[in-house]
């Protein structure tokens, strides 16, 4: 099927990697202006040649979501040179903590985590929807998890600040639409990105399993095959759609 998305001007947060990648580089291919969101400044880099390389506009800001002057002052400069903000895919996210026990998990982890998963995503869509309210018109797409809608995280952190997220799309997607803007959650599954990996191994040398590890990473799906969903869900082709999307 093919995606229109000429002239749309698309923030994407935690574009430096996995389906932040590859859900920037397929919206830039089917024709929109890409603002990238990341601490991850070298991988960052890496996405915006390829878009550039193949045509595209694209521009890169160093931001952590869970730092509210600096998603403030990055999204109204992002605005000023995208010339608006048609949609928000965010997917800047950690997974840490992965199988600790309850009674042992780290509170800094676990604020660590909440602080960016959620808090974070609370910031970019606060100040996204400024914006998206004067335009009236919008789509927002947030990154949650069947971890936090149908339970089975291996970290007590992630899998809280994934339902919060899950919770708050809710919310948001009942409040909003009478100001044009459509809200979704995309729940996408086990992907092939370093978030996930890094879990994966982690888990594995906690447990002393790590005898299949390699072996599963090769069956984790591909983030380009989110990214095109993602890219549609983005499109006004997209109108009608509501709630939430899991893939894989």
């Amino acid at each position: 099927m093919e995606i229109n998305l000429s002239e749309k001007r698309i923030i994407v947060t935690g574009g430096a990697t996995g389906i932040g990648r590859a859900s920037s580089l397929r919206v830039s291919q089917d024709g929109a202006k890409v603002a990238l969101f990341d601490i991850n400044e070298k991988d960052s880099q890496k996405t915006i040649d390829a878009i550039r390389s193949s045509g595209g506009e694209a521009r890169f800001w160093n931001v952590d979501v869970g730092d509210e002057d600096v998603v403030s002052r990055s999204v109204s400069e992002a605005e000023a040179w995208l010339g608006g903000i048609d949609s928000l895919l965010h997917f800047a996210g950690v997974l840490w903590g992965a199988s600790v026990e309850l009674d042992e998990f780290p509170e800094e982890t676990w604020d660590t985590v909440l602080d960016i998963n959620l808090r974070g995503t609370y910031l970019m869509s606060k100040y996204v929807v400024a914006v998206m309210k004067k335009q009236k018109s919008g789509v927002i797409i947030l990154a949650a998890s069947g971890a936090g809608v149908r339970g089975g995280s291996s970290s007590y952190a992630y899998g809280s600040s994934k339902g919060g997220v899950h919770g708050l799309t809710m919310v948001m997607q009942n409040a909003l639409p009478k100001y044009g803007i459509r809200v979704h959650d995309i729940a996408p599954g086990s992907v092939k990105s370093p978030l996930k990996i890094g879990q994966m191994k982690s888990s594995a040398e906690r447990t002393g399993n790590t005898t299949n590890v390699d072996r599963a990473i090769e069956t984790l799906n591909d983030p380009e095959d989110v990214a095109n969903i993602v890219a549609f869900m983005a499109s006004d082709q997209a109108k009608l759609l509501r709630g939430t999307v899991f893939t894989g």
